[in-house]
């Protein structure tokens, strides 16, 4: 399998990167049109390829995504798609949202990093001194409501415009300060309209991400809401099921990277090798 999937490698990562900068904007009825259309592209051209690939076959990471869905992002395709293009793009995304969701989801899953959140309609003075705060101490930040024309502030943070000084350290410049950039500082925005029309100098910008709600997601957080009215003692069960299954995969996924990092450093017999011994008993 793994031989096939490295010849396929080529044209699955293909579909997948027009997804992450093309397909975002869009319902997930034409996004499986467009991808559709690529797929039969790539067989016409003889690009070797997985039939059917799809962003979520070739980049999705299960333990990730089970702790998306703790957090509050819905299990259905279209959603899991959305997280994984935030996951994966160089820009920070814009993300539709009339109904709240992406908002509940950025807000829950980024609150144990001290998530700072702003209105676009903030006072320049604070949303200045929010940004460099975040920007300087790697903490994320979620501008919500954001409309159809971005504050003139923004512009550097979403360039990702950051250089390098002649000690090495990167730093980006806001108004008239210069601002060292830590790594872990992350940016989202979210507005509520439905059908935003952005101008191409802001789109270029950002990763536009459609979470305007399915009627799949719609479904299952219907069903959510019932069993949790009717049956809270069921939720609470399935919450806790759900979280024990997302803490043992990571913990299998981290041993079964620690056994290959043994075994490819591992000199003479491995049998007498005490800690993959014992790693391979954990496991």
């Amino acid at each position: 399998k793994l031989k096939v999937d490295a010849v396929n490698v080529v044209g699955d990562v293909l579909v997948s990167a027009g997804t992450i900068s093309y397909l975002g904007p869009f319902m997930q009825v034409y996004r499986t049109q467009i991808e559709k259309e690529w797929t039969d592209s790539l067989k016409e051209l003889t690009i070797p390829h997985t039939p059917g690939c799809n962003i979520k076959m070739t980049l999705m990471d299960p333990v990730l995504v089970r702790q998306w869905n703790i957090d509050g992002l819905p299990s259905d395709d279209f959603s899991i798609s959305n997280g994984i293009i935030k996951e994966n793009s160089s820009r920070w995304p814009l993300m539709i949202d009339p109904q709240g969701q992406a908002n509940k989801w950025i807000k829950k899953s980024e609150a144990a990093k001290q998530l700072v959140v702003l209105k676009s309609t903030a006072t320049a003075t604070i949303m200045q001194r929010s940004l460099e705060n975040c920007i300087q101490f790697g903490r994320p930040l979620l501008v919500e409501g954001v409309g159809e024309s971005m504050d003139p502030m923004l512009e550097p943070v979403l360039a990702n415009a950051t250089f390098k000084t002649s000690t090495g350290e990167v730093v980006i410049k806001l108004g008239d300060q210069t601002i060292p950039f830590h790594e872990d500082f992350k940016f989202y925005l979210t507005t509520i309209l439905p059908n935003p029309h952005y101008m191409p100098e802001v789109s270029v910008k950002v990763a536009l991400l459609n979470f305007t709600i399915t009627k799949g997601g719609l479904e299952e957080q219907l069903l959510n809401a019932t069993v949790e009215e009717e049956r809270e003692d069921l939720a609470e069960l399935k919450v806790r099921l759900i979280t024990e299954n997302a803490v043992n995969a990571r913990k299998i996924k981290e041993i079964e990277d620690k056994i290959l990092m043994l075994l490819s450093n591992s000199k003479g017999d491995i049998l007498d090798d005490e800690v993959l011994i014992d790693t391979l008993a954990v496991s």
